[in-house]
């Protein structure tokens, strides 16, 4: 099923009024990505027939590359229409936006947000589902990201802080050890934990979080959207609850280009840098932007020391102590859009 664009607004305001909730939503943000998008759908048809009620939408944010007209084909082909719709976004409003999009238009329980460079391991959504009903404190869970291979991915972190920006561009052991209660990334657990946040490539979304603090920030554009809805839920008491046995497999970069671009050291997309601004004024003011800024730099000195001693790699992006600024002005402005 298609909601062209002429039908979307009648369609999530009669989802919003209604009172009767489905159990759960899946939400897939597609951007240029049809065939990452049918293959995810592919792997979630068994999930969502052995759950009753379940839906799926598929938010396609203006790709303009004829992805709408490839998801609504095979969509029919593969019989999936009772489960699955397609809601073209006239704009690409980044991540946030599309996420909320589809949030507003169906009322569901929980709501599954996932990338579309992601495939899902047989009974993931069920074991989050269960997970979510065993643990009423929680109102974010996510899952084991991997490979597939089954190599886990880091996806649990401690809070971006301006200590922490120090720790990443000295990128210096012994500061790392010293700090490591800053160290943002968190090693990969076999049991359950509750990190400060999660990477949204995959999250399950209680209905009443969304309820109580409200829809993601479309302040961002991209990145740095999950870490703030994250913080916004703790910060109204629920915790974050990362859940192993539920396995998904993401395929990082495929639906967008700014990890190939930092793990090469180019310069990356421009709304990264002004997100990364947005958040730190947003949760630690101006002075905080700029302590994070000027620890950025120092950090940076160290690393740059080692370089020219010949004892490091270099590991910075191009342009990154310019772009870190990007924004300081007016940090709370739009974070750009996709380079087309």
């Amino acid at each position: 099923m298609i909601l062209r664009h002429c039908d979307v607004s009648a369609f999530m305001s009669s989802a919003i009024v209604s009172s009767q909730y489905i159990p759960l939503l899946v939400v897939i943000i597609n951007y240029r990505t049809p065939s990452l998008t049918i293959d995810c759908l592919r792997s979630l048809a068994d999930e969502v027939r052995s759950l009753p009620g379940t839906q799926v939408v598929v938010v396609d944010n203006a790709s303009g590359d004829g992805s709408v007209e490839r998801l609504e084909r095979a969509i029919g082909e593969n019989n999936w229409g009772s489960w699955v719709r397609v809601l073209p976004s006239p704009v690409n409003g980044g991540f946030s936006a599309g996420n909320n999009i589809g949030i507003k238009a169906v009322a569901a329980d929980a709501y599954l947000l996932i990338n579309s460079d992601t495939i899902v391991r047989p009974g993931a959504v069920r074991s989050l589902l269960e997970a979510m009903q065993a643990h009423p404190d929680a109102g974010l869970i996510s899952p084991r990201l991997e490979w597939p291979d089954g190599t886990p991915q880091i996806s649990c972190f401690r809070y971006r802080s301006p200590v922490s920006e120090l720790i990443a561009a000295a990128a210096t052991g012994p500061l790392t050890q010293l700090l490591s209660g800053y160290d943002v990334p968190l090693p990969v657990s076999d049991a359950p934990i509750n990190p400060e946040w999660t990477s949204f490539a995959c999250v399950m979304v209680r209905r009443e979080v969304v309820e109580q603090i409200g829809l993601m920030d479309e302040g961002y554009f991209m990145y740095f959207d999950d870490i703030d809805y994250c913080r916004r839920a703790k910060e109204a008491g629920w915790q974050i609850l990362y859940w192993p046995f539920a396995r998904v497999v993401h395929l990082r970069g495929g639906s967008g280009s700014v990890k190939t671009e930092i793990a090469t050291r180019k310069r990356p997309q421009a709304y990264l840098y002004a997100s990364r601004t947005r958040y730190f004024a947003k949760f630690y003011g101006p002075a905080g932007l700029w302590g994070a800024n000027l620890l950025w730099l120092a950090g940076r000195s160290v690393s740059l020391a080692r370089e020219l001693a010949g004892n490091k790699q270099p590991h910075t992006c191009e342009s990154e102590a310019r772009d870190i600024w990007m924004n300081w002005r007016h940090p709370m402005g739009s974070t750009g859009s996709r380079k087309k």
